[in-house]
């Protein structure tokens, strides 16, 4: 038998739940959906060694609202092209001891490109998108640097194929 402190309680609880579903479902909150894109299919002649092409493609395709063309042959085929003007990564010395040996170094990569129609009709003209990191570098480490380096190159790859999607998806009109 429940005692009137215990159900007043109970009840207590269920509409403190009940409004906080009511305060979640009306602020707007969504997860972030696959984006809409104007165009159906796209040519890239990203290079096929391309770690940062590979993703692009991947990511573009997993949408399932965009079909990639690689085989130039097939050019005919595509609304728009995807022109990649730059895919570079970089290794910059930051700064050194008073020996000479390397403690910092600052990576970069910088992706360039834009977006046109076979027309010719730019629908996103030259664009970059550059990353960068820095990291610190110690001899008696030198794998597991090499390791950092490489989880550090593919987070800014990461981000850069995210940016370049949502710059796809801001085109409106072909």
């Amino acid at each position: 038998m429940q005692t009137p402190q215990r159900r007043n309680l109970l009840i207590l609880m269920a509409s403190t739940a009940g409004v906080a579903a009511a305060s979640l479902s009306g602020c707007g909150f969504a997860l972030r959906k696959a984006p809409n894109f104007a165009f159906t299919t796209l040519y890239s002649g990203i290079a096929e060694s391309s770690p940062l092409g590979v993703e692009l493609r991947r990511s573009l395709q997993s949408t399932g609202k965009v079909r990639v063309i690689t085989d130039a042959r097939l050019i005919s085929q595509a609304q728009v092209v995807l022109d990649v003007l730059q895919d570079q990564r970089e290794k910059v010395v930051l700064s050194t001891n008073a020996s000479g040996q390397v403690r910092e170094f600052q990576l970069k990569l910088r992706f360039r490109f834009r977006l046109r129609t076979l027309a010719g009709k730019m629908l996103i003209p030259d664009a970059e998108i550059l990353q960068q990191r820095d990291i610190s570098f110690n001899e008696s480490a030198v794998l597991a640097k090499e390791a950092e380096e490489g989880l550090l190159y593919r987070d800014m790859q990461s981000d850069v194929v995210q940016q370049v999607l949502r710059r796809l998806a801001a085109v409106t009109e072909l």
